[in-house]
């Protein structure tokens, strides 16, 4: 299966625009946009909720091809926390998903760790793993961080 074709560098100058680019597409059920995001490497990584390591992008392409034929996921990220060097940048956060049903609104908690690399296409996602979570895995507006920049 062909690859779409990455977006340019400029695009993705920071880990926090692969992560802003990696929610809308979840949110608007965009593969191609999402897929863009992901290093071109055999080794890339994502653990779904509750699911098996799904590795290398034809497979995580497929892995959120069959989500995404239930719609888009309608999920917000929270608490994100940044760990940056050089050329590796590792986020850990809460991914609140809101779904109304016949009871009304719930929301669903995922905690969610997202590895990127620096590459010479600029930022890519190496890894995303998500994990089943709860609303008491959302940090404590004490905690949150007192630097701005």
């Amino acid at each position: 299966m062909p690859r779409t074709k990455p977006p340019t560098a400029a695009l993705l100058a920071s880990p926090d625009d692969v992560e802003a680019q990696f929610y809308e597409a979840l949110q608007q059920a965009d593969l191609d946009r999402l897929m863009a995001v992901w290093a071109d490497d055999d080794e890339v990584a994502c653990v779904h909720p509750g699911g098996p390591r799904v590795s290398g992008h034809a497979a995580i392409r497929a892995s959120f091809e069959a989500i995404f034929a239930n719609g888009a996921i309608p999920l917000v990220p929270q608490g994100v926390r940044r760990l940056q060097s050089l050329g590796c940048a590792v986020h850990h956060l809460v991914e609140r998903i809101t779904v109304a049903d016949a009871q009304g609104e719930r929301s669903a908690w995922v905690l969610a760790t997202n590895v990127y690399l620096k590459t010479a296409l600029g930022w890519r996602m190496v890894a995303h793993h998500a994990s089943p979570g709860s609303e008491a895995d959302l940090p404590a507006p004490a905690e949150a961080p007192n630097t701005l920049h």
